[in-house]
């Protein structure tokens, strides 16, 4: 998954926007460079870099580039937190990036970029769910919301026997994109650090320290052998460093202070799109009935949800 920041649980509120122009370029950062992750790590695994490895790369070099930036803005003081706020950042590190993104890497070694995307897509309705089992009430249009986004989550699943992905991989990405909804919904209990920079950059640095131990577990360094990496997987990883980790969080935390919720929520079910298109387009995946119509179906459910939850929050 895109790196997101730990509070995928939105604020219900946040200051008006005063450009238009800034919200609207950030949310397209936020459309095009999120949705164009799920190609360059499908790129990373496809050049013959490791995929616990290659994604420990990308958050340890993100989060130590963060810091340094931090640092020389603001002082050394600014990245002091208290030993709850580290353990909080670690858990999300590990439920977000370790085991969340780490899933999508390793399932995209035979899922196609596209497809993946759209099965992520299905993270809202487990959040919907987890809330759910916390004793919250969902509106009815919420629970119909829910009921076709699986529908659609359940046909993308059995349309992997239509192009290269196993199923193993798919339950793989499933299993991941629980831990992200999971990690997502309990972030804010946590006692995160309280400036989200901060916060993130910890999630970073510890889930990318735990995705190198998960590489080891899976016998990647072996496998890892730098003379054999091509250089489009170079390409890909400093892209998913700079613009994955980096550029797009700093304008989803823009917007996260700018613009209205029910805008930021969009993001959700236009990634998928983007990166079906971009894999479509780059890597010339298949595109097969099944996973059209499976997709179109999840992004009909994640937006009924979204829609139902705007109309709540009002």
């Amino acid at each position: 998954m895109a790196a997101a920041p730990a509070q995928v649980v939105l604020p219900e509120a946040g200051p008006r926007p005063a450009s238009s122009a800034m919200i609207w370029s950030a949310l397209a950062v936020v459309y095009v460079v999120w949705g164009s992750t799920y190609l360059f790590i499908r790129i990373v695994v496809e050049a013959n870099i490791p995929p616990m490895l290659g994604m420990s790369a990308r958050f340890l070099l993100a989060g130590v580039l963060l810091a340094t930036f931090l640092a020389l803005r603001s002082g050394i003081g600014r990245l002091r937190v208290t030993s709850r706020e580290l353990l909080g950042a670690g858990v999300v590190g590990l439920l977000l990036l370790a085991f969340g993104n780490g899933a999508v890497a390793i399932a995209e070694q035979t899922v196609p970029s596209g497809l993946a995307a759209l099965l992520v897509a299905a993270v809202p309705l487990w959040l919907m769910l987890l809330r759910v089992g916390g004793g919250e009430r969902p509106r009815p249009l919420t629970w119909l919301g829910v009921l076709i986004g699986f529908g659609g989550a359940a046909l993308l699943s059995l349309s992997g026997g239509d192009t290269s992905a196993k199923p193993l991989s798919v339950a793989i990405l499933i299993l991941g994109t629980i831990s992200w909804a999971a990690g997502s919904r309990f972030s804010p209990r946590l006692g995160l650090p309280k400036d989200p920079l901060v916060a993130t950059l910890y999630e970073m640095l510890i889930g990318g320290a735990a995705m190198i131990l998960l590489g080891v577990l899976r016998g990647e360094p072996g496998r890892l052998h730098l003379s054999e990496i091509e250089p489009k997987g170079w390409i890909a990883l400093a892209y998913l460093v700079a613009f994955g980790s980096l550029l797009a969080y700093s304008a989803y935390s823009y917007l996260l202070a700018n613009a209205p919720i029910s805008l930021i929520g969009t993001y959700a079910y236009v990634n998928p799109v983007v990166a079906v298109l971009l894999g479509w387009l780059i890597l010339s995946e298949q595109i097969t009935t099944k996973i059209m119509l499976g997709g179109a179906v999840v992004v009909v459910g994640v937006a009924l949800v979204v829609s139902a939850e705007r109309r709540r929050t009002k």
